[in-house]
């Protein structure tokens, strides 16, 4: 399945991946799936990270020889593919759109970014070069139909669900990073203390004047909230 690009470094090629059986062409009946093998990659990768996610790995998982995940994911690019897909079966594409585009991509912001923290490796694995597989194509539809009201062509609005989706994976991983972080009340303390003495140094007003405005709520959902809708307002500039 995988192949190589014009700039030497490998693919995989989506009509192999996607449109050719999931099953060897040789062989025996396998005692497991394409679906069971990628669903033992997703465990894998929810419960220890994707940097733990390889061939043998989930070969053990299923109870397989090595060799024999081959014929199925040749390589961990064609392995991503399919796990970056089979999580996209969880989004719910069954929707009937309202006119008010703005509302249907927070929702589906707000649906991304509960799925990514589900499953917390997938804004990495999604910083590759990843082709839509049947389910993430489902869920592009119902982007594409959120956006009818706007009367951007098709090219702009394949563009807005992609800036959309980078903007809330980065979030997420963001949000991952500072979830996972190990700051103590002390330092946190410090921090604010040592930003308190800059701002009133007299070298930096603007900084000054920022941290003077009224505080707003900094729940992970309220500043995610914030952040999508300034996003959203800037999406109809074809």
């Amino acid at each position: 399945m995988s192949r190589a690009t014009e700039t030497g470094t490998p693919g995989v090629d989506p009509e192999q991946l996607w449109l050719g059986s999931d099953r060897p062409r040789r062989g025996r009946k396998p005692s497991y799936s394409r679906e069971a093998i990628t669903a033992a990659a997703v465990a894998l990768a929810d419960a220890e990270g994707i940097e733990a996610v390889t061939i043998r790995k989930v070969a053990a998982e299923v109870g397989a020889g090595a060799m024999s995940l081959y014929s199925y994911a040749p390589d961990k690019e064609t392995l991503l593919e399919l796990m970056v897909d089979h999580v996209a079966g969880e989004l719910p594409t069954a929707h009937t759109p309202t006119d008010d585009w703005r509302a249907e991509l927070k929702a589906i912001a707000h649906l991304q970014r509960a799925h990514m923290l589900r499953h917390p490796w997938l804004p990495a694995a999604l910083t590759g070069r990843r082709t839509p597989g049947p389910n993430t194509l489902a869920f592009l539809e119902r982007a594409l139909a959120a956006l009818r009201p706007t009367g951007l062509d098709g090219a702009a609005k394949l563009e807005v669900f992609a800036q959309l989706t980078a903007f809330v994976a980065g979030h997420v991983a963001h949000e991952i990073a500072g979830a996972t972080a190990l700051r103590s009340p002390e330092r946190l303390a410090a921090e604010v203390r040592y930003l308190t003495t800059v701002a009133t140094d007299g070298h930096h007003p603007e900084l000054a004047e920022a941290l003077a405005a009224p505080a707003r709520p900094l729940t992970p959902e309220a500043t995610f909230t914030r952040f999508l809708t300034r996003l959203i307002n800037g999406l109809t500039t074809p």
